[in-house]
This record gives C-alpha cells, structure tokens and sequence, in this order.
C-alpha cells in the first residue's frame, strides 16, 4: 500500500466524519440535516434531495418543495419517521420544517451523539493505519522492503495518522462549539 493511498483513504474517513456531523442538528436551519432521508418513491427508496428542493428561507425554518407534488404526503411520512425529531408542517404545496431552539439536556445528548460520530472517524483512521502496517510488515517479510525503507513508511504512516486524528479532533471541538453556543 503506497503513503499516498493511506492518505487518500484517511481523508475519505475525515470527509465521512463531517458529513456524519453535518447531519447533527444545531440551533440552525441547514439543509444537510435531511440527508439521511430516504423516501420510499414508487417502490425504491431514494434520498429527499433527490425528490425536492431544500431551502433555507430564514435561520429556523426549512423548506421543501417537492418536484412532484404528488410525493409531499410520502415526503411528510419520511420526515416523521427520521431521528431527526422534527415536525413537518405540510401547506399543500411545500414542506416547512421549524427548528426549535435547543435545551441545555438536548444539547448534552448532542454532543455526545457527535463525539461518538468522531469516535467511529478515529476507529476508521486506526484501522486504514493497521492495515497499512500490515501491508508494509508482508512486503519487508518478502524481502520487497528493507527494515529501514519499512520502519520510515511504519513511522510516515503513523505520522499521518497522528495528523488525521488531530483533524478529526478540531472538527468534533468546532461542532461542540456550534452546538453549545447559544
């Protein structure tokens, strides 16, 4: 496995971790809460941006306007369902989702949904690091590499991942932040 591939696949965990924490709620309207929407349309689940336009019309309020009409009732039903503990208000014609303000208890359970959010980022990032290891010890076995060509890339590897886990620590301390500000 070559450095530039670790790296590659580390950064894909640390852009999946902060796609995870877009999806947490803060005290803010923002479009990325409805991702993790699948809607059942006409026999296949498919996501909710998919079907319709998010909008963000003012700081606690989304909107969501179906391109088919049609769909607004299975739109609606697939809201309800969702974790997202949201109550859609259907006019007919879009979908308006209000944001309460957050209490300090959901707050708590926030920031601890998003801390297991960067937790699983970190387990991820480990084992990209434990298989690269494993992939370097096989080649020095083989005699592809010398100790000391696998000791660097051993020590390179580690670096990188001393280097993503850090990132992956800022985002997690930037959305505490976001959502334990008022």
């Amino acid at each position: 496995m070559k450095l530039a591939d670790v790296e590659d696949h580390m950064n894909k965990a640390l852009e999946a971790t902060q796609r995870a924490f877009n999806t947490i709620r803060t005290g803010r309207a923002n479009a990325s809460l409805l991702d993790r929407i699948i809607v059942e349309y006409y026999g296949s689940p498919t996501p909710l941006k998919a079907l319709a336009n998010i909008s963000t019309p003012d700081a606690t309020t989304l909107a969501i306007q179906p391109f088919d009409r049609t769909s607004l009732n299975i739109i609606e039903k697939a809201i309800l369902m969702s974790d997202i503990g949201l109550t859609p208000n259907n006019d007919g014609s879009v979908i308006r989702l209000n944001i309460p303000p957050l209490t300090t208890e959901r707050r708590k359970e926030l920031v601890k949904q998003v801390a297991k959010l960067a937790e699983e980022g970190k387990v991820a990032v480990r084992n990209i690091r434990r298989d690269a290891i494993d992939s370097v010890r096989k080649q020095e076995k083989s005699s592809e590499l010398s100790k000391d060509e696998a000791a660097d890339l051993q020590d390179s590897v580690q670096k990188l991942t001393d280097k993503y886990i850090a990132k992956i620590d800022e985002a997690l301390a930037a959305k505490e932040k976001d959502i334990t500000t008022v």
